[in-house]
């Protein structure tokens, strides 16, 4: 019998089963879409420690973070800095939002962008830029899943499939809930595997010393910079900043948030989140310690290689080192910390369209009961579409995808972020801000032949490697202050719903 796959099926039914039993936790009329949605926002500071954490490091983390250590070496460390650059920005700016969201009862960004500037078609373009940044990000979730799944013996697609509906149903009962509940047992699984990684890999391949030693020089540093270039510190730099502001903005961030039951929950979590980047640190650790160990060379493991690429370095450095029984375990983790963002998603675009969409454009007069079955339905549709995305196509196009997923999202940060504290933003400028910002952001990414996001901006002869998602954004910014210094004529403005909480 195969003993990892049997732990990692028993860890599988017991989240199973709490996402149906989350129905009945901190009851609610799931009627409602703020309680299906949101949790009727009543999350606490503890379960929203977990949510998020859950949300923000998902399975794609875990197996993508050590790849990119693996195959590209110290690039791959951004990721941690960008997110302890996340949460001073959350504790200044996301306690506001918050109040404005909870006294208005907004459930989405879009709503808030509504409110402000009284512009239908600026919020339709938040919600829809939401919804194309998040979709290929729940296809990895299930590509991070498809890795481990075949790692286990199983046939991925299949598996995938008996994944996705038990998934669709727990959400569809169970709303934010199940999530949030099952979050607790992902981070708990995630944690025992991180301390456990770090102190018996080590110890089996020769301590830290040789793990660095075995590592080629060129990964272990980012590179200099030349006459007729910054270099790579440039792009790493921008990497993390556009990273870290774009992480907030996208819908499943958003929902975790307004989910809280306070402001002060918010400040207290962006405090404590951080225990997470230091695991995030040690987790990259992990691709590393699969070069030191060699799995790549294995012929144990070379199927997966081929199939999967640098993907595959984290399931075989744990089969080469663990015991089968703790295989099962860390898989698991990694398998449930798919579900857990994947289905906070498809809820987070399920609110955007049913609230900015549906209710605006189709039917605006929908009762409570009717909205929240439609965002239901929309959830089951998003989850329906990453699998088919996954299963139809090759792993890269959703990685390739997803790259572009943070150009798309950042351009939403003038209309929600700067919006929140300045009032004189002209919703035609911040409309077409954002034009310009999409259309910049996504020329760039052609031009690199839509497999990088890192352009090589050439000012007075120097090549200046940048993230285009900040190159696109400083655009989006300079035309949205621009117009709206030139719009604002001495009259009055829309109407704003916010205007007394501003």
């Amino acid at each position: 019998m195969n003993i990892a796959l049997l732990v990692f099926s028993i860890l599988f039914v017991v989240v199973t089963a709490m996402g149906f039993l989350a129905s009945r936790w901190r009851r609610g009329d799931l009627s409602q879409l703020h309680e299906w949605g949101l949790g009727g926002r009543r999350f606490g500071t503890v379960i929203i420690w977990f949510l998020l954490g859950g949300d923000l490091y998902t399975a794609y983390t875990f197996i993508a973070v050590p790849a990119l250590m693996f195959g590209a070496g110290a690039l791959g460390f951004f990721a941690v800095p960008y997110t302890i650059m996340v949460y001073p920005l959350m504790f200044v700016v996301f306690p506001k939002l918050w109040s404005v969201a909870r006294a208005k009862g907004y459930i989405t960004a879009a709503d808030f962008v509504r409110g402000r500037f009284s512009s239908s078609s600026l919020a339709l373009a938040v919600a829809v830029t939401g919804i194309a940044a998040t979709m290929p990000y729940i296809a990895l979730q299930l590509v991070g899943m498809e890795v481990v799944l075949q790692a286990l013996g199983m046939r991925g697609e299949v598996a995938l499939v008996i994944a996705f509906v038990i998934l669709a149903a727990y959400t569809y009962t169970s709303g934010l809930r199940a999530p949030a509940m099952i979050a607790v047992v992902k981070d708990l699984l995630v944690y025992i595997t991180i301390f456990a990684a770090i102190i018996i890999i080590p110890a089996k391949i020769g301590g830290y010393e040789a793990m660095f030693d075995s590592i080629p020089a060129p990964k272990l540093l980012l590179g200099h910079a030349t006459s007729h270039s910054l270099g790579p510190q440039v792009a790493y730099a921008t990497l993390a900043l556009g990273s870290a502001l774009a992480l907030l903005l996208y819908p499943h961030a958003m929902t975790g948030v307004l989910s809280s039951s306070s402001a002060e929950v918010i400040r207290r979590n962006a405090v404590a989140l951080p225990a997470y980047s230091i695991a995030l640190g040690l987790i990259a650790l992990l691709g590393p310690m699969a070069l030191a160990a060699g799995v790549a060379s294995l012929p144990a493991y070379a199927e997966g290689f081929k199939q999967f690429g640098a993907n595959y370095a984290v399931p075989a450095l744990f089969m080469h080192v663990f015991p089968p029984w703790f295989v099962g375990v860390a898989f698991a983790a990694i398998a449930i910390g798919a579900l857990v963002p994947a289905a906070i998603m498809s809820i987070a675009c399920a609110n955007l369209f049913t609230r900015n969409i549906y209710r605006e454009y189709y039917k605006p007069d929908c009762e409570a009961a009717q909205e929240s079955r439609i965002a239901k339905i929309v959830s089951l549709a998003v989850k329906l579409g990453a699998l088919v995305f996954v299963i139809a196509l090759p792993s890269q196009y959703a990685i390739q995808l997803q790259l572009l997923g943070g150009i798309l999202i950042i351009q939403t940060l003038p209309a929600v972020l700067l919006g929140l504290y300045i009032g004189w933003l002209n919703p035609r400028a911040l409309l077409l801000g954002w034009v310009v910002g999409i259309g910049s952001g996504i020329t760039m990414w052609a031009q690199l032949g839509f497999s990088s996001t890192t352009y090589p901006l050439v000012l007075l002869g120097t090549t200046v490697p940048c993230y285009a998602a900040v190159l696109s954004l400083v655009l989006n910014l300079a035309i949205t202050v621009l117009l709206s210094l030139a719009l604002n004529v001495p009259k009055a403005g829309p109407q704003d719903e916010t205007a007394q909480m501003s």
